[in-house]
This record gives structure tokens, C-alpha cells and sequence, in this order.
């Protein structure tokens, strides 16, 4: 079996007397290395993109998008899907986790769950897992068994798989049609994957989830006008997009939400002049993207 150099491991002789250090010093080294990690990031940027559409495309119906994942990683990656349904109003259904350990792993360790690879294999099994399905695996050093075994089971099944890691050559960017390798190196602390490449990690996550929703349709002129008015919070939100998009008055932009039953996208059309049928009619022909709508009524921008 061929060797994975593990960067994320390796011991920095710089920081060798790090617990000597004025803590200052700590604290600024520390944030140097989270500097560098966001830096990093850049690079992946083209392969990011890449994934984005695939993605985008195998969702655009009624695929799931599905984060794997072992320890910080797998924390990270629920981080991140977990705001999706607020924020742009993903379909809880079509959001999946597949942590090492189950639940109980997000709040404390749970012993060599990491390499239990005949779970992951039952996991991706018994979520049934197919072409639709877009699999995001995540593991600083690229070789955590359980997310490389899920990894390579959700490839046979079929779907888009795409494979977040910090060290080159591993086993889950070699398995991924995506490959998403971010270069942060040598931890501070050695082998301590929260700080850099967790960093990074997070980084990359908000990246491609959020420029998914964009290609999906759920952000239009820089706004969130998929999320639910569901309290008076985001009642108050969904008014002042609804304002901002149709340049109708306050009240009215409110009564529109009202009418639209919190859905800002019926909202606008509404606003728009049509009736709510017709809204909704069209939303469907063009899977719920307002840009579209708009430029089928062919009278531009609300």
C-alpha cells in the first residue's frame, strides 16, 4: 500500500518551545496560521468551481446533498449543511450527515468509530445513495477509513463525489471526482486539525455550499429570497427584499409576504403583478429560479 505523506501531522520545529512562549506570541502565531489557511484556499478555487456545477446540476431536481466524515472534520461539515435550511430554505429531507459514530460523535469522541469502515459502507447502503445524490467527503489527512470506505461505496453507487483534504496524494482525493486538496501544512500544535486545515476546511464548505444555492436559484441580486418569513425576524427580512427588488412601499411588501404565506420568491411576483397561481406556475417551469421568471415575463428586472 502506497505510504500518504501526512503534512498535517509532521512536528514544526518552529513552535518547539511554543509552551514557553509570552502569550502573546501564542496568540499571534495562532493567528498567522489561520491567515495562511484562508490563503490557502485559493489555490482550489478552479477545482471548486468545478465541483459547483456538477453539483448544481445533479441537484437541480431532487438529488441530496450528503457530508461525510470522521471527528473535527465531520463536525465541521454538519456545521455547514445544518445552516443551509435556515438560510436558503434547503429541504431538510434532502440533507444528509454521515458521521462516524453517529450523533453522539458531534459532542464527544467515540472510540475507533473513525475506522470502522464496514459502518460507512453500510451507511451509504442503507441511505440508498445514487446518481442524484451529491457526497461530500471531509478528512484533514485524506486517509480517515471510515469517510474513505463511505467515500468510495458513494462513487460506485453513482454520485458526485467530492473530496475535501489537506494532504496530497490521499486516498480520499484519489477516490473523488472532485478533488479539493488544500495545502495548510504542518499544524501549529502537531496533528491539531482544528486549527489550520480545520480552518480551511470551513473555508472551502462555506464556498461551495453557498455558491451552490447560487446556481440553484435560491440568491437572486445578492439576496436570500428563498428563505421562509417563519417569525417576525425574517418576516420583517422577507418585506424589506421584497421592497428592495419590486420598489413597492413597506406596507404593501408586507401584505405581499402575508399573501405569499412567508415565500419571498411568490412575494416578488406578486409585487410583480401577478396572481399567486400564476406565480407558482411559473417558479415550477423554471425550478424555482426568479431570474429566470423575470426574464420570461420579458419586462426585466421587478
Amino acid at each position: 500500500m502506497k505510504t500518504v505523506r501526512t503534512d498535517t501531522e509532521a512536528v514544526d520545529p518552529r513552535y518547539a518551545e511554543l509552551d514557553a512562549w509570552p502569550t502573546g506570541d501564542v496568540l499571534a502565531a495562532m493567528f498567522e496560521g489561520q491567515l495562511a489557511a484562508v490563503e490557502a484556499v485559493q489555490a482550489a478555487l478552479p477545482a471548486l468551481a468545478r465541483a459547483v456545477d456538477h453539483a448544481a446540476q445533479a441537484l437541480r431536481e431532487s438529488g441530496r446533498l450528503v457530508y461525510v466524515g470522521a471527528g473535527t472534520s465531520g463536525r465541521i461539515g454538519v456545521q455547514d449543511g445544518a445552516e443551509l435550511v435556515p438560510t436558503f430554505n434547503w429541504p431538510s429531507e434532502r440533507l444528509l450527515f454521515l458521521i462516524a459514530g453517529g450523533e453522539t460523535a458531534l459532542m464527544r469522541s467515540i472510540e475507533g468509530a473513525e475506522d470502522d469502515e464496514a459502518d460507512a459502507v453500510r451507511a451509504i447502503a442503507g441511505a440508498r445513495i445514487g446518481p442524484h445524490d451529491v457526497v461530500i467527503g471531509i478528512a484533514a489527512s485524506g486517509t480517515t477509513p471510515y469517510t474513505v470506505a463511505a467515500f468510495r461505496a458513494a462513487r460506485e453507487a453513482g454520485a458526485v463525489t467530492i473530496g475535501v483534504a489537506n494532504n496530497a496524494g490521499s486516498p480520499l482525493l484519489a477516490t473523488a471526482a472532485h478533488q479539493i486538496f488544500v495545502e495548510t501544512g504542518s499544524e501549529m500544535i502537531a496533528g491539531s486539525t482544528r486549527m489550520k486545515a480545520g480552518t480551511a476546511q470551513k473555508v472551502v464548505l462555506n464556498l461551495l455550499s453557498t455558491a451552490l444555492m447560487v446556481k440553484l436559484g435560491r440568491v437572486y441580486r445578492g439576496m436570500m429570497v428563498q428563505m421562509r418569513a417563519t417569525n417576525a425576524k425574517l418576516r420583517r427580512r422577507a418585506a424589506a427584499i421584497v421592497r428592495a427588488v419590486s420598489g413597492c412601499p413597506d406596507d404593501a411588501a408586507a401584505d405581499y409576504v402575508e399573501a405569499a404565506k412567508g415565500d419571498v420568491k411568490l412575494a416578488i411576483l406578486l409585487a410583480h403583478g401577478l396572481p399567486i397561481a400564476k406565480a407558482a406556475q411559473l417558479l415550477d417551469e423554471h425550478h424555482g429560479n426568479l431570474r429566470a421568471v423575470i426574464a420570461a415575463l420579458g419586462t426585466g428586472a421587478c
